[in-house]
Order: structure tokens, then C-alpha cells, then sequence
């Protein structure tokens, strides 16, 4: 069984965008192209926190805040369409890939092919990337995981897909 927790590294200060945010249970508007307002900030601040945006905090959803968001979704193995919707919210509060399958030997799928991909992108796993959790696959995780100080279980869990979330990919 895999026991990896995730911690969320939240500003938990009074006036902080993420206690707000991490209190509220995140029912956040769903945000694109023109959209405008108080949200809009929230998300460039929180763009700007992850070292995605760099523009200004004016409420505007612009291109720039789209290729950000689009960005961000890429490095959390969202669908990167740079509409903010429920699950981007939530990685921009958690700074780590949400709702990600637990994975270990025998599993299957595009999950699997993208642990896979980021890690032969990396030098860890040098097989086929076919969507098969198998040996190999396992082996490139737990050598993965022991390089990174993760429980080298060969599971690929939170604080594994959030490991995976920071390399190239």
C-alpha cells in the first residue's frame, strides 16, 4: 500500500490568498479568455507565486495569463486548454498534480505512459513508453524515487507524481 503524503506548501497568514483559498473549498469560477475580476487577480497572483505569470495583477485575463495557465497545466499533467476550471485551481493551490491515479506494477494506460515519458525524458527509465507498469517501469520509479529521498516503493503516488511534476517534461 502506498502511505506518501503530500504537504501543501500554503502562506497560512491572515491576509493569505492560499488560507482563503485552502478554507474555502476552492468553489472558484471557471476562468478563460476575457474573463475579468477579483478571481482573475487571485489567479495571476497565484501564476505569479509559481513563477508562471509576471505581468500585472489587473484583473484581466489576457493572452499572456492563458500561455501561463497553459503552462502551469503542463508542468501538472493537466489538459492544457488554459481554461482555469475546478482541477487547475486546485494544483495552483497544492502546487502539485491533483487527481493523478495511484500506479504501481501491473497498471495501465496514458497515466502510465506519462510517468514513463518524464522518466526516460530524465535518464531513468529506458524501455518502451507503451502504458504497461511493468519491471522496467517499476525499477526506473523506485531509482526515481531513492534519487529524490521518496519511500522507494515503486508506487507512484502524491509525492511521487509531485516529484515527477518538477522535472522536465
Amino acid at each position: 500500500m502506498n502511505n506518501e503524503t503530500l504537504s501543501l506548501p500554503a502562506d497560512t497568514t491572515a491576509q493569505s490568498t492560499f488560507a482563503v483559498g485552502l478554507t474555502t473549498g476552492l468553489n472558484k469560477p471557471t476562468l478563460q479568455m476575457g474573463s475579468t475580476g477579483q478571481a482573475v487577480i487571485e489567479l495571476q497572483q497565484l501564476l505569479f507565486h509559481w513563477q508562471y505569470y509576471f505581468g500585472p495583477f489587473d484583473g484581466n485575463f489576457t493572452l499572456a495569463v492563458k500561455n501561463a495557465v497553459i503552462a502551469y497545466q503542463h508542468r501538472v499533467f493537466l489538459l492544457e486548454d488554459g481554461i482555469v476550471g475546478s482541477l487547475t485551481w486546485q494544483a495552483l493551490y497544492s502546487g502539485a498534480p491533483v487527481n493523478m491515479p495511484i500506479l504501481m506494477n501491473g497498471s495501465s494506460g496514458n497515466a502510465v505512459k506519462i510517468v514513463q515519458k518524464v522518466l526516460k525524458l530524465n535518464g531513468y527509465y529506458f524501455g518502451t513508453i507503451d502504458g504497461l507498469f511493468g519491471p522496467m517501469t517499476r525499477v526506473a520509479v523506485i531509482q526515481f524515487q531513492t534519487d529524490k529521498a521518496l519511500p522507494a516503493d515503486g508506487i507512484v503516488g502524491k509525492r511521487t507524481w509531485h516529484a515527477l511534476s518538477k522535472l522536465p517534461h
